[in-house]
């Protein structure tokens, strides 16, 4: 049982490892489209705009509480270390003194008597040395409050700027999300591009390299000559040069496509798209279409941003909008130790309550001029608003329609491009049958390898710029 379970363990290890070692060597595979997934789901700035959403809500209901009622409750004790206390001498009603209780309330009974003037601290006791305390040696008391805002202007107008803003932080997170697609396509096509440089430079090295192995054949049987070695040598050097200084460029591009992704620069991933087919997957192109503002998350952001500019106005606009509160509070008190003596005050205990409901009404009168002063600049800031979407507006028409000028000159450089291909094959292909021949020389050779390449890597960067024209007519249009 042990070597079975000691079997499996080292079986799921080994393929733990086989697993890692075949993503360290491949990398994930992915395209434009798996890219753009993964930034939408990984980038931080859009975590960031999610999590402002949620403080969006969480703004909504403080600011809704305002208007709920208000509880509170406390409790306090006091207690007196020390107190001070006045001669009842003091505290003569006449001129016979102090005044005696017992003659004063002739309905009591002698205890009840006795009781009352130890109350109230010999007030009116017959003994001229006794003392007489007003406060409590021990006091406990409660307090529960209410508060209720029935009206305000400023609350009322809050709830509105709340939903607002939480319109408008749903748009930021569509910005965000729409600035982290281009951000990734933007990065994604120079990577593509340099890939597919790669995979045309590494064919015309295997090319030269099949030329350079038939050369020295040739050479060897004596109808070549060495120069003609040394020239494709030096040629597939140059080349192999070339790639490596490519290859590395192609890491620093593929290394900035992982970070707009939000993905760790160590991770290794493999581009799986060419240009030929997000050309094809692109589909036709929109050269019709006016401009559709509405489609654009920066310009409803811009909408959303005027509206909240306008109940700012409104908050202004009435400031004499009274405030109106109503309030209930009950206090509850238990007093002891009112006794002659300055003793620990635990007996003849009293309680005392009391509750009190109302209504507060607040208007504001004058403020200095203050109020319109703020009115103002919230008109101001209304009417810088209006200004930036006047210019957003003319900007984004000028953006469609130099996109779709870039569109037709990379159109006409493909055609022109593709021709030249075309040519510059055709001038390879016969430049080898003749040097096949013995009629032509390596020269001629190097010099068709060489515009050939020229010509490939001319058609690329015209697919290049029809694509990225592409992208940019779509981003115009809102798509």
């Amino acid at each position: 049982m042990l070597n079975q379970y000691a079997q499996k363990l080292t079986l799921f290890a080994l393929l733990l490892v086989f697993n890692v070692a075949v993503k360290a060597q491949g990398g994930q595979a992915m395209s434009l489209n798996d890219c753009i997934q993964f930034a939408l789901d990984n980038h931080p700035d859009i975590k960031a705009a999610q999590l402002q959403l949620k403080d969006a809500d969480w703004r909504i209901k403080e600011n809704f509480a305002t208007g709920l009622p208000q509880i509170s409750a406390g409790a306090t004790y006091t207690g007196f270390i020390q107190r001070g206390g006045l001669p009842s001498s003091a505290l003569s009603f006449g001129p016979s003194g102090p005044i005696d209780l017992s003659s004063v309330l002739t309905d009591f009974s002698p205890g009840q008597v006795d009781n009352l003037n130890t109350v109230f601290g010999g007030l009116f006791a017959s003994d001229p040395n006794s003392k007489v305390f007003f406060n409590p040696v021990h006091s406990v008391s409660g307090n529960v409050s209410a508060n209720q805002l029935i009206f305000n202007n400023s609350y009322l107008i809050g709830l509105r700027a709340a939903k607002y803003y939480r319109q408008y932080v749903d748009i930021q997170l569509a910005v965000a999300r729409q600035t982290v697609r281009n951000k990734v396509t933007d990065a994604y096509l120079p990577a593509l591009l340099l890939s597919d440089n790669l995979g045309i430079l590494d064919k015309n090295i295997s090319n030269l390299e099949k030329l350079l192995n038939d050369t020295k054949a040739i050479n060897k049987a004596g109808f070549a000559e060495q120069l003609d070695v040394d020239r494709l040598e030096l040629s597939i050097a140059t080349l192999r040069s070339e790639r490596g200084n490519l290859a590395r460029q192609q890491e620093i591009v593929v290394n900035a496509l992982k970070f707009n992704m939000g993905m760790p620069v160590g991770d290794a991933i493999t581009l799986t798209d060419n240009t030929n087919a997000l050309l094809a997957s692109t589909g036709t192109v929109d050269m019709e279409s006016q401009a559709n503002f509405m489609a654009r998350p920066e310009y409803l952001m811009l909408l959303k941003g005027r509206e909240l500019s306008g109940l700012q106005v409104d908050l202004f606009r009435k400031p004499w909008m009274p405030t109106v509160a109503g309030f209930v509070q009950w206090q509850p008190s238990y007093q002891g130790g009112f006794g002659a003596s300055d003793s620990d005050g635990f007996d003849n205990w009293f309680y005392i309550s009391s509750a009190v409901a109302g209504l507060s009404v607040t208007i504001p009168i004058y403020d200095g001029g203050g109020t319109k002063a703020k009115r103002e600049r919230a008109a101001i800031s209304a009417q810088t608003v209006d200004l930036q979407r006047g210019m957003l507006e003319n900007a984004l028409t000028l953006e469609l329609d130099a996109a779709r000028k870039q569109y037709l000159n990379a159109q006409e450089r493909v055609a022109n491009q593709e021709k030249n291909v075309t040519l510059a094959q055709r001038i390879y292909d016969t430049t080898q049958t003749k040097y096949r021949a013995g009629v032509g020389s390596s020269f001629e050779i190097t010099q068709a390898e060489s515009g050939l390449y020229s010509a490939q890597q001319g058609l690329l960067q015209a697919q290049y710029d029809l694509l990225t024209a592409k992208v940019a007519i779509r981003k115009a249009l809102g798509q």
